[in-house]
């Protein structure tokens, strides 16, 4: 057993006992490798968003929370293949980054033989991908807009001129390019700002009320913008 099957395994163990614990000792020996590489394992899991935590005690040991994960998922491999087809298209949006966290939360519940064929279909799988290194900067918007935290951008227009805005974030428009929408103190109202115009953004200590999205103060350029919870149905 490979590290990356070892990981998604004792997520499985630790959510069939669940509420009760597993000690590290009691995980090495049922995985065939030492105290120290269970507790990595561990620590990786908690780091990608696994809700894992420790009970102290003599009978105490490592427990999942039921209540904050899934279970075996009835996913086809060519299911899960296109989740990450399509979540590769998040590159480089404010959502990068969680996309990826979801869709290992999603393989880590699979059934075993089903997260094989996947994993076998996705070899088969090419994409194109940017060498350069991923920014921060859009996860700093996420941030700040689910924070509501003001923002300071350095923002070039389509001329390549600088200026400094400071931004009240309001919501993201994703399109042929992506879009921070906010409340632009400098001009007064509600502006579009490319993701790739924006050279630096900080997040202040300043928090604002939000306040409606009106996109009837944008160009739109003929788009015709829905809300994500109602074209996924969320509930």
């Amino acid at each position: 057993m490979n590290r990356t099957e070892r990981l998604y395994a004792l997520v499985e163990e630790l959510r069939a006992v669940s509420p009760r614990p597993r000690s590290a000792r009691w995980l090495a020996e049922r995985f065939g490798v030492s105290t120290r590489t269970i507790e990595r394992d561990l620590s990786a899991l908690q780091q990608s968003g696994v809700p894992l935590y420790a009970e102290p005690g003599r009978s105490g040991g490592y427990v999942v929370d039921k209540d904050h994960t899934l279970p075996p998922l009835t996913i086809t491999p060519a299911e899960a293949a296109a989740l990450a087809v399509a979540l590769h298209g998040l590159s480089g949006t404010p959502f990068a980054a969680d996309a990826r966290a979801a869709l290992h939360k999603v393989l880590a519940v699979m059934p075993e033989r089903e997260r094989q064929a996947a994993r076998e279909l996705a070899g088969r799988i090419r994409l194109a991908v940017n060498p350069a290194r991923p920014s921060a900067l859009p996860h700093t918007l996420r941030e700040a807009l689910s924070a509501h935290r003001v923002l300071h951008l350095r923002y070039a227009d389509a001329r390549g001129e600088a200026t400094d805005r400071t931004v009240e974030p309001l919501g993201f428009l994703g399109a042929d390019h992506w879009y921070l929408i906010g409340w632009c103190r400098l001009r007064s109202g509600v502006r579009g700002f490319r993701l790739d115009r924006i050279r630096e953004a900080r997040a202040l200590e300043e928090t604002a009320e939000p306040r409606p999205l009106d996109l009837s103060e944008l160009d739109t350029l003929g788009w015709d913008f829905v809300p994500l919870d109602e074209l996924y149905g969320f509930a």
